[in-house]
């Protein structure tokens, strides 16, 4: 495994997604551990999507996890999207993590709430009511974190969930990983954990494979550090560490 440092930010490069996935599992439950032991209590954002399966994969294998001193949040969800939708980040979480490891709770962001602005309110108190331990971080392929696409990312957002609107590039993307039938199909407004409000957490774990997200990586990483590639701000968090494999990093230039 290849380790080189961008900014602040530690990346790993492995030779394939299910290694990638491995490491990243291995290096997130010991924060787990460690929090649970420090804190009495982990609370931990989780990232949903393709680019997360093989790390939740191992994770919820990961021996000694106390998954019962787990407070679970999600980052994201489609406005008016049911939580029984097949594309909802409500029915992942529920369907890869809770059902699989029962975490002492796990909190919802609804998009579908009949107020959307009391939603947000709430959700936002939920996160900021104690330290964020972890946050699972993927890269979209627009540099997006979370549904901070570059239209609408802010690094000195005064909120900490908001209401956005897809940009094209995401609606193509999860159209693309199979979610939809169609761009088209995919909703045009989400609810998103704002650019500060993941910076909250205290660790990163960035899994980000396959080649398709190599452009995403290259301005991640070597662009400069601007909202317009939102994942950019990875290279200014205290202690983040992305897992890359071949294809993801292939863009990279040498230094």
């Amino acid at each position: 495994m290849n380790t080189a440092l961008y900014g602040k930010a530690r990346v790993r490069i492995l030779p394939s997604r299910q290694e990638l996935g491995a490491a990243a599992a291995n290096d997130a439950a010991q924060i787990i551990r460690e929090a649970a032991k420090r804190h009495g209590l982990a609370r931990i954002i989780f990232a949903t999507g393709n680019s997360q399966l093989d790390m939740i994969a191992a994770l919820v294998e990961a021996p000694g996890v106390p998954w019962n001193l787990v407070e679970a949040f999600h980052m994201d969800e489609y406005v008016g999207m049911p939580a029984s939708h097949r594309s909802s980040f409500r029915r992942w979480i529920k369907t890869l993590v809770e059902d699989r490891v029962h975490p002492g709770s796990v909190q919802y962001l609804a998009g579908d709430a009949p107020d959307l602005e009391a939603e947000m309110q709430r959700y936002s108190r939920l996160l900021n009511a104690a330290r964020i331990d972890l946050a699972f971080v993927g890269f979209g392929e627009n540099g997006h974190i979370a549904f901070n696409d570059p239209h609408t990312a802010d690094f000195a957002d005064a909120a900490t969930v908001k209401r956005v609107l897809i940009d094209e590039a995401s609606q193509r993307q999860q159209a693309g990983e199979g979610h939809f039938e169609s761009p088209e199909s995919v909703p045009r407004d989400a609810l998103t954990i704002s650019c500060p409000g993941l910076f909250r957490a205290d660790a990163w774990v960035c899994c980000v494979p396959e080649l398709r997200k190599a452009s995403a990586v290259r301005g991640a990483l070597q662009g400069p550090v601007s909202t317009t590639c939102p994942s950019s701000i990875v290279r200014t968090h205290p202690n983040a560490t992305i897992y890359l494999d071949m294809e993801s990093a292939s863009g990279l230039q040498p230094r």
